[in-house]
Order: structure tokens, then C-alpha cells, then sequence
């Protein structure tokens, strides 16, 4: 508090603003009185966030010392959100260097707090027996509480929210399954804890006195087994009573994969995830709630926090998702028009339609696709081409969309990312998926000056070695089914849009 009683405005970094609890927490932080200051990797993915023109956004990494370091200039807290879950083996060294070089740099800085966000781990369980993810959480918190900064790291277990990995593992097993053969981690107890506490107790804790720093255990009022949380899911949900046969033969990485073929978040992901569900993951104490008072309702019991939580899936108001974070070891290189890539192979499939229908029927066909949309042609093939992603760890086509309508820059679209978009006139997306090279999709959209609209649709390939050149010619044969039939297809769909244009708003 300054002298005249009034809390003074604190200006606070957040890492992992891409992310999922990142991109929720800089609006809450805009809020809450603060001045917030963003690093990202990319900054123009936070382009399209409705907050993006009050924060100020930098480009940096938590691994480069120098452009952290001048991210944490003037910074009075820094909020460390990010992690290399699923990038590959090595992901606890990355962890580990990135910890250490973010204490160092904000001790050099003078921030005056540290607010982490953690797993909750099990008791009593050492150190080499917990899953490799919740092990190095726990060491990138121990990294920051030796920071000499005073840190507060929150320790969280299943997160409830939409859009949250935990919650769409949760929503889709339940829903899609009213038979579950699943494994012996249902029976572990749990306390899971609404993202709307999470984000709560991280806003608060930017304000707490500076003599702690210590680890707090956050989680909600109820206590439940996997078992217990899908058949309270499928009760708010109002879905038929669900069967579960836990047998004790799927262990960790079987169970990875059989989430990753019924829901849409991928084996890299599921692993750790289920990983972490072997020990009982229950508060020990409730320490923060003496500092930061829980107010009225709060905190949020689990049905409570599905029933929020499916409210902005059918309402198509999810902020951000588990996707939003960048998929590790995914290209992120813009699209090949400089002269970086001149004398370089790049392959193209170049489709254009005239279409009897105007622009902005044809705009809201391509700012549509994809999801439960899908892509206007040949569904077995695209299905397929998942399937296959899904087989060598890739994201596959399950991933779908944050909104059913509208995309930004950044966005997650099965298995591509948008890289950049101008209503009304282009969506360009970048691959994701496993592939030998480098793979765009660009649409455009151009009106005709009579009320019609022109059509454009371009596929970008730039090989990597002789298996790109391979992959490329392997499949341009089915080019004309795919892309041809998409190209058609779309302008088909705008050609009755115009008939739905009074509903379609």
C-alpha cells in the first residue's frame, strides 16, 4: 500500500502469454489496476487478443539472458508460466536452464516478486519416483525460490476450465466413451481447482508482502478419484450413467496413447499428464488463504467449475486453449517470400474458383473451416492424413478450434496454426503436423467488382532433403481430389451462404 492507502499500480511480466493460463491472466492482470508487459517468442500471435492494446508485448526468450533481461527492466513482478512439457527427452534440462536463467536475470533486474505456477505433488513419494513432469516442475520451483527474489509458487493439480489439456481429457473420455476400459490411476484421489481459482490466487499474489517466500498448495473444496470426476462430469453434462472396468494392464505409456486416440489432446501431452495421476495429488495445507481471504464462493467445487466450463463451450466463448501454446519442435519460419529462400525448391498447388456469390459469403466459408466444418473435401483423406500425424506423435486433426466462427492470429486449427489473417481477404496457415519439410495453406479471397467474388487457394511445400522431395511427389497425385475438390467446395458452401445471410449476421 503507498502512504495515502492506495495500492500503487505494479507493472508485472508475463511469460507464457501464448498459453494457456498466460493468455487468461495478462486481462486479469489489466483488471486489476497492474501495467503488464508480455514475452513471447512471437509476438505477433498476440496480435488478435482483445487485451493486446493495453500491454505492451516484447520479443524474447526465457533461454536468451539478454533479451529476458531487458523483458524484466523496471519489472516489479514476473510471472513464470512457461515449459518444455512434451518437447522430448531432454525437456527437464531445458526446464532447468530456463529456470536458472530467469532467477538470475530478475535478481539482476531487482523484480521484486516471483509467482509460479506448478504441479502439485504427491506426499512422501521421492523425488525419482514422481512422473518425470511433475519432477521437474518441482525443480524449476525449488530454482526460483533459491533466486534470492521473493517467490511464490503455487501448486496446482488437475486444472478445471475451457479449454484446459486436463478438462478437454476429461470431457472428451467421458463423452465419447459410455463403456471405459481405462487404467488403475481412476482410483487415485485428486483435487482438482477451477482456472477461474488459479487465476485468482495468481493475480493476488502479486501483492503479497515480502517477507514470503514459500510453496503454497492450491486446489478446490472437493476431493475425488478420475472415476468419480468423469461420472460427476457426465452427471453436469447431462449424460447416461457411464461404465468404468479399470484393468491394471495399461500403464503410462499405453494409457497415453489410448487418450490420444479418443481425445484430442496428443500422446506427448497425455503421457505427462497421466503420468502425473499414479500418486494421490492432495493439498497438505491451505496456507494462502491466511494471506489472500477466499471470497464468497470461492473456491469453486468441481461441479460448479464443469458447468462454467461447458457454458463457454457452447457458447463459443473459450479464451484460450491448451493448444494455444506452440507444439514443440513445430516450425515457426514465416512464409517463404524473402530472399532467405531464394534458389530454394518450393513446391506449389495453385486453385482458383469464381464464385456466384459475394466476398463476404466466401470470407465467412474460409474464416469457418476447418473443426466441425471440416475441410470441403475428401473427409476420408484428411482423416486419414491425422491418423497417420497421430501414429509418428505428431497433433493430428483432433484439435479442432478455439471458435466456431472467427480466428486469430495464432490460433490452433487441427492440425495447422494461423499465421497470419486479413478479414475478409486471406487465412494463411502453417503445418504442424509431422512432415519432411516445411507446408503452407493460403486462401484469398478478392471481390470481382460486380458483386461476385474470386476465389484463391495456394498449398506451399518447401522440401527438406531427398525424403521432402519424396513425400511432395508421393502425394501430389491425389492433389486434384484434395485440393481441387476443397477449392470447389468452398465456393459451392458460399454460393449458399447468401440464403442463410440474415442468420449468419
Amino acid at each position: 500500500m503507498s502512504g495515502d492507502g492506495l495500492r500503487r499500480p505494479l507493472r508485472c511480466l508475463v511469460t507464457g502469454a501464448t498459453g494457456y493460463i498466460g493468455g487468461r491472466l495478462v486481462p486479469e492482470l489489466l483488471d486489476a489496476g497492474h501495467r503488464v508487459r508480455c514475452l513471447a517468442r512471437s509476438p505477433e500471435r498476440l496480435r488478435d487478443h482483445p487485451w493486446t492494446g493495453d500491454a505492451e508485448v516484447v520479443r524474447g526468450d526465457v533461454t536468451d539472458a539478454a533479451s529476458l533481461g531487458a523483458a524484466l527492466e523496471d519489472v516489479d513482478v514476473a510471472y513464470y508460466l512457461v515449459h518444455a512439457l512434451g518437447s522430448g527427452p531432454d525437456f527437464e534440462e531445458t526446464d532447468r536452464r530456463a529456470a536458472r536463467i530467469f532467477a538470475e536475470r530478475a535478481r539482476a533486474a531487482g523484480v521484486r516478486r516471483i509467482v509460479y505456477l506448478g504441479g502439485l505433488t504427491p506426499a512422501g513419494v521421492p523425488a525419482d519416483r514422481l512422473s518425470p513432469h511433475l519432477r521437474s516442475r518441482a525443480e524449476v520451483g525449488r530454482i526460483l525460490l533459491a533466486s534470492g527474489v521473493p517467490t511464490a509458487v503455487l501448486r496446482a493439480a488437475v486444472i478445471i476450465g475451457s479449454g484446459s489439456a486436463s478438462f478437454e481429457m476429461l470431457r472428451y473420455l467421458t463423452e465419447r466413451l459410455p463403456v471405459m476400459v481405462t487404467p488403475s490411476w481412476v482410483h487415485t484421489r485428486i483435487q482438482p481447482i477451477a482456472v477461474r481459482d488459479v487465476l485468482r490466487l495468481l493475480v493476488a499474489c502479486a501483492d503479497l508482502p515480502p517477507d514470503v517466500s514459500r510453496t503454497f498448495d492450491i486446489g478446490g473444496p472437493d476431493i475425488l478419484t478420475y472415476r468419480e470426476m468423469m461420472s460427476r462430469y457426465a452427471a453436469v453434462a447431462g449424460l447416461p450413467r457411464r461404465i468404468v472396468l479399470p484393468v491394471p494392464v495399461l500403464t503410462p505409456g499405453l494409457s497415453s496413447h489410448w487418450v490420444g486416440l479418443v481425445t484430442p489432446v496428443p500422446a506427448s501431452i497425455a503421457r505427462p499428464l497421466t503420468e502425473s495421476l499414479r500418486h494421490e495429488v492432495v493439498c497438505r495445507e491451505h496456507d494462502l488463504a491466511r494471506l489472500v481471504p477466499d471470497p464468497p464462493g470461492h473456491p469453486i467445487g468441481f461441479d460448479e467449475a464443469v458447468r462454467l466450463a461447458l457454458q463457454r463451450v457452447r457458447e463459443a466463448r473459450v479464451t484460450t486453449r491448451w493448444s494455444n501454446a506452440s507444439v514443440p519442435g513445430a516450425p515457426s519460419d514465416p512464409l517463404p517470400t524473402d530472399p532467405d529462400w531464394a534458389g530454394g525448391s518450393l513446391y506449389e498447388d495453385c486453385r482458383g474458383r469464381e464464385v456466384g456469390a459475394p466476398d463476404r459469403a466466401v470470407w465467412r466459408v474460409v474464416e469457418g473451416i476447418g473443426g466441425e466444418n471440416g475441410w470441403y473435401s475428401f473427409p476420408l483423406a484428411w482423416a486419414l492424413r491425422g491418423w497417420l500425424d497421430r501414429l509418428v506423435g505428431g497433433v493430428g486433426l483432433r484439435r479442432g478450434r478455439r471458435d466456431a466462427q472467427r480466428l486469430r492470429v495464432g490460433d490452433s486449427l487441427d492440425f495447422w496454426r494461423v499465421e497470419e489473417i486479413e478479414p475478409g481477404r486471406l487465412l494463411r496457415l502453417r503445418a504442424e503436423m509431422r512432415l519432411p519439410g516445411l507446408a503452407w495453406l493460403e486462401l484469398r479471397v478478392e471481390p470481382d467488382g460486380t458483386g461476385r467474388a474470386r476465389y484463391r487457394q495456394r498449398a506451399l511445400f518447401h522440401p527438406r532433403g531427398l525424403l521432402g522431395h519424396a513425400y511432395w511427389w508421393s502425394v501430389s497425385p491425389f492433389h486434384a481430389v484434395v485440393f481441387g475438390g476443397m477449392a470447389r467446395n468452398i465456393a459451392r458452401a458460399a454460393e449458399r451462404e447468401p440464403l442463410r445471410e440474415g442468420s449468419a449476421g
